[in-house]
């Protein structure tokens, strides 16, 4: 790693800063910023996402996709604790909280759609930064696109009926639209861009110049992240900065279930003996969520202005400085797992 990837945790804390202060020096061009969306997908974040996406992508080896059959633990591994176990685990941890621990902080109809929020949250995995929390973990490019593409697939048809059964509701629209582009812009398009590249770089120059092509542009991928964070503050400062009491209750289950999902999946991985090529992706994907998916599902159901949206807000805030946490806690015990 260079020294600037060394202390990255430095510099997001300082771009989560610049974007608090932005937001409050710029209002305007943040509001036209965030109007700049389709399908509640903002595409100017979608962009940048993309630039740190795409160069995992030219990772991609089309040819040894075949292999990952051959390591069934990791799937496995991500399929459970995405799908059995995170859900309500999160639902669980909303009701403890809100119903119980802050209930004299706050009234119960706002507790209902906290703990809403929180579940629309606990049932959306990852399915775009994952790519970028695995390229830092030096994750196996091949196998993570096998987990992200099975966790979406899964997501299409599992997500409205868990939803449904947590919230005790049964007509849940789905946000078709949604759903399908952040899967076209996520995967599919830096995808087909990372395989037409790979293959070009493999005519030039062999793996020698896919190696050096990705370490050239590996900058951009960190520049990308931190003008994500850049803009995700910008966006939500006034909201942070005129209820920061409200923002530290909300994150609290929050934090508790992204470390204790990350435990949980990691430690079965160290005890399945995966490669941490495989294990880090893949407790990282439960880790991370789909919080596009969460926060249109949330608008639609209960508001804009709900309790239940501003959970979703606040889980994308929490989502990077605990997810580089991660990365490093995931980085410092490589040893103590398979090669």
């Amino acid at each position: 790693m260079t020294s600037f990837e060394r202390f990255l945790s430095v510099w997001v804390l300082a771009a989560i800063l610049a974007g608090l202060g932005l937001g409050q020096v710029l209002p305007g061009v943040f509001g036209a910023l965030a109007a700049v969306e389709y399908a509640s997908v903002n595409l100017v974040v979608a962009v940048l996402i993309w630039a740190m996406v795409y160069p995992m992508m030219i990772g991609v080896d089309l040819g040894s996709l075949g292999r990952v059959g051959r390591m069934p633990r990791g799937l496995i591994i991500t399929v459970v604790v995405n799908w059995l176990i995170k859900p309500f685990t999160m639902a669980a941890l909303g009701v403890l909280f809100f119903e119980h621990v802050f209930a004299g902080l706050i009234d119960p109809a706002s507790a209902a759609e906290y703990i809403a929020g929180l579940i629309l949250l606990g049932a959306a995995p990852c399915t775009a930064m994952v790519f970028v929390w695995s390229q830092l973990t030096r994750g196996d490019a091949n196998y993570t696109l096998v987990q992200v593409s099975l966790n979406d697939v899964i997501m299409v048809f599992a997500f409205a009926p868990i939803v449904a059964f947590l919230l005790g509701v049964t007509d849940i629209d789905v946000p078709w639209q949604t759903l399908l582009l952040s899967v076209v812009l996520y995967v599919v398009i830096p995808l087909a861009a990372g395989l037409v590249t790979r293959a070009a770089l493999m005519r030039r120059g062999g793996a020698a110049a896919v190696e050096a092509f990705t370490a050239r542009i590996k900058p951009g991928s960190i520049a990308g992240l931190l003008l994500t964070v850049v803009l995700l503050f910008g966006f939500q400062g006034p909201v942070i900065l005129s209820q920061p009491v409200l923002i530290v209750l909300l994150a609290t289950p929050i934090l508790i279930q992204s470390y204790g999902i990350f435990a949980l999946a990691y430690g079965w991985a160290w005890l399945w003996r995966v490669p941490h090529r495989v294990a880090a992706p893949c407790a990282l994907i439960g880790t991370s969520n789909f919080f596009e998916l969460a926060v249109a599902v949330a608008i639609g159901l209960f508001g804009l202005d709900s309790g239940a949206a501003l959970v979703t807000v606040v889980g994308v805030l929490v989502e990077v400085p605990v997810m580089l946490s991660l990365v490093a806690f995931a980085n410092r015990t490589r040893a103590r797992f398979p090669g």
